[in-house]
């Protein structure tokens, strides 16, 4: 192994790390409410959006009013990241994708729900920092807790505004409808 392989197979693992934290410094943020750290996370020409069309912002100052529209319905949260998949460009070594499931308590419009994401995201090197590019948010539900039983196994898992929607994932997953045709039909 050469030298350039040990130098650039650590700095990768750095940078690993480094979006790692990224990632988990958003869950917090958020949850605290630090609206210009929310802001910080996201290069100046970051986007934040929802599969769902619902949040769509570009741009950091666009990022932080999509969070104060957000914090208007919502009280406490509780954001959690799981599992964390990160691709690095081999062309572009300050850019890189992820994926991270995670779940969220919060208390939305007076009521308490709880909701399943995964995030598609796009990392890049701003200032010698990570931050996100892009960040799309997909649901699999966002249930009122009472609702949580009968709601999981719905399609209508998507219950978070005034009438229920069909959930972002899995079903519009191609592996997901490439297995139920195959093995379903």
């Amino acid at each position: 192994m050469s030298e350039a392989s040990l130098e650039s197979r650590i700095r990768q693992l750095e940078d690993r790390e480094a979006i790692r934290d990224l990632v988990a410094r958003y869950t917090m943020v958020v949850d605290d409410r630090d609206i210009d750290a929310i802001g910080e996370l996201f290069t100046p020409d970051g986007c934040f959006r929802s599969k769902d069309g619902v949040i769509v912002s570009r741009g950091r100052a666009e990022v932080i009013e999509a969070y104060h529209k957000r914090f208007a319905a919502l009280t406490l949260t509780l954001h959690v990241g799981h599992d964390h998949l990160i691709e690095f460009d081999d062309a572009d070594p300050d850019l890189a994708r992820g994926w991270l499931t995670s779940h969220a308590e919060v208390h939305r419009n007076g009521r308490t729900m709880v909701a399943a994401m995964r995030y598609e995201d796009t990392y890049r090197r701003h200032d010698g920092c990570w931050r996100f590019q892009d960040r799309l948010i997909h649901f699999l539900y966002y249930l009122p807790v009472e609702e949580y039983a009968e709601g999981f196994g719905a399609r209508n898992r998507m219950r978070a505004y005034e009438s229920p929607r069909e959930a972002d994932i899995p079903e519009s997953l191609a592996a997901w409808q490439d297995y139920a045709r195959r093995f379903l039909a």
